[in-house]
């Protein structure tokens, strides 16, 4: 179910009864909704917060506003974050600030690494993965773009954890098929913006100029992994409202 909460964004929230709650923020892009967030995350208090990259865009200078979201948010409960295409993507001083900034803020950003934690009683081993720039974009363009296999993923982050529960984030939801058959139990994404464009519970677009791409917002089963994309927060839409997601699992 969808329920529009009393501020522009939306609030989206998974109920299966779960004893572990998640709180995942995706492609932020500006700073415009940050009290917003801030306000979502208050009133459900999570056991964990998972930002699944683009928290600011290429071209940001100024990351004042970015750093006092993630200081706020790790005051509220554990933050963990993975970087996405447009993290990637900042001028190499620019990126070495905002990492640098991230540390400081107290996130935990997982660079093709994992943490393992005790939530209400269960472990839960928390990987971040973060495909090379060229699955999103190669030679200034998105043709014969690099694929992600399941070697790629052993090589960045190794075996999947035997015992407790796998939760991974990974930007890009497209290499869902890999991260099920690596040994995800749950995997969170952002990426496709929804689809940009919804129409009748579609997607219509990626950002790889795509159009109808498979996972773009929801949740799906994908073998035995639940795969949860969030629609994302920034960026031009239509029928496609902003979203913090609260899954409980």
């Amino acid at each position: 179910t969808i329920i529009e909460s009393k501020f522009i964004l939306f609030l989206r929230r998974e109920k299966s009864g779960g004893d572990v709650r998640v709180m995942h923020v995706s492609d932020i892009h500006r700073a415009e909704k940050n009290s917003q967030i801030i306000k979502i995350a208050e009133e459900n208090i999570p056991d964990v917060i998972f930002i699944t990259g683009d928290l600011i865009s290429r071209d940001e200078t100024d990351f004042s506003m970015a750093e006092s979201l993630l200081k706020r948010l790790c005051s509220i409960a554990p933050t963990y974050m993975v970087y996405g295409n447009h993290e990637q993507s900042l001028p190499e001083k620019q990126g070495v600030l905002f990492k640098n900034m991230i540390t400081d803020t107290g996130v935990i950003l997982l660079e093709n690494e994992f943490k393992s934690v005790t939530v209400n009683e269960k472990i839960l081993h928390i990987y971040g993965v973060i495909q090379k720039y060229s699955t999103y974009k190669k030679n200034g363009g998105y043709k014969n773009l690099d694929r992600f296999t399941l070697s790629d993923m052993r090589s960045a982050v190794g075996d999947a954890k035997k015992d407790g529960k796998i939760f991974l984030l990974a930007h890009n939801p497209k290499w869902a098929e890999v991260y099920a058959e690596w040994g995800a139990d749950y995997t969170f994404c952002g990426h496709v913006h929804g689809g940009i464009i919804r129409i009748f519970g579609k997607g219509v677009f990626s950002p790889e100029r795509k159009v109808f791409p498979q996972y773009s917002r929801g949740i799906y089963s994908v073998n035995r992994m639940r795969l949860c994309v969030s629609g994302g927060i920034g960026k031009l839409r239509l029928f496609n409202p902003p979203e913090v997601v609260i899954y409980e699992i």
